[in-house]
């Protein structure tokens, strides 16, 4: 079985973080481990409080994953501070991990803030220059690229600028686009579109972190990065589809949509 480790933020209600994380390598049939960089108290409506770990115990989670069952692919979400991203960096480097998903959550659905000022530079500076592949939505693409993003032709503009500048793929996420949700990469100096359909759901909580897991899934299971991101979009597109409404926010999406086995049903009275 292929394995993949998520590096990123717990989620208390479930939808994204870890546990979104989680859920995705499952329903990808890789086996999912995970580092945790902070707990939050969070739920559809937002986030409240934020306990972070320290880099001590940061770097002893990632000693503990890596040398007993060394992932195939990695995933870093949510890291709110420089020294955590010095920590991830530093061990990235000295175990030397191949394939790494970069999701630079800055700032959640709702709004929040989680990542502090100081922490974006140690990011571009730390773990663009090691990522496989970048998955910024158009805000954090503005934020690292310093451009502003009107139309596909902004998107296409930083993508190249953030790539060119930190030397990895950089998928750039029109999900947030009123009219469309089509993505744009732009790896080894082209660019390539991945289009898909708008699905009408309100509850979007945790799709990029659902995103990023998906791709460093395909990744692990080797497949090339074009084919994996379609793979991702397809799944996420299906999972939004499935329409499950939690919450009072913006709530989680369905990860599990496509999983059916005898334990799953509700009503089995007969598990022989």
């Amino acid at each position: 079985m292929k394995t993949v480790l998520t590096i990123a933020g717990s989620d208390s209600s479930g939808g994204a973080g870890i546990q979104a994380d989680l859920k995705t390598m499952i329903s990808h049939g890789v086996y999912g481990m995970s580092a945790i960089t902070a707990l939050t108290a969070q739920n559809t409506l937002g986030v409240t409080d934020v306990l972070e770990s320290t880099p001590e115990f940061l770097a002893a989670q990632l000693d503990a994953v890596f040398t007993d069952i060394y992932p195939d692919a990695v995933k870093i979400g949510m890291v709110s501070s420089a020294p955590l991203i010095k920590v991830i960096a530093d061990k990235l480097n000295e175990y030397d991990v191949p394939l790494v998903v970069v999701d630079p959550v800055m700032v959640a659905t709702s709004g929040s803030a989680l990542m502090e000022s100081d922490a974006t530079e140690t990011l571009k500076q730390e773990l663009l220059p090691i990522a496989t592949v970048l998955t910024p939505n158009i805000a954090e693409a503005e934020a690292l690229s310093g451009l502003k993003i009107k139309t596909h032709d902004d998107m296409v503009a930083a993508a190249k600028h953030i790539g060119d500048t930190y030397h990895c793929a950089v998928l750039c996420k029109g999900g947030h686009r009123q009219t469309d949700a089509n993505d744009v990469l732009y790896h080894e100096g082209k660019v390539h579109w991945f289009e898909s359909e708008r699905v009408d759901n309100p509850n979007a909580h945790g799709t990029g972190c659902t995103l990023a897991s998906a791709i460093a899934s395909n990744l692990a299971k080797d497949f090339d990065l074009i084919t994996s991101i379609e793979r991702a979009k397809a799944y996420l597109t299906d999972a939004l589809r499935a329409g499950l409404d939690l919450g009072k926010g913006s709530g989680p999406l369905d990860h599990g949509f496509d999983i059916h086995s005898k334990y799953s049903e509700m009503n089995n009275q007969d598990l022989t």
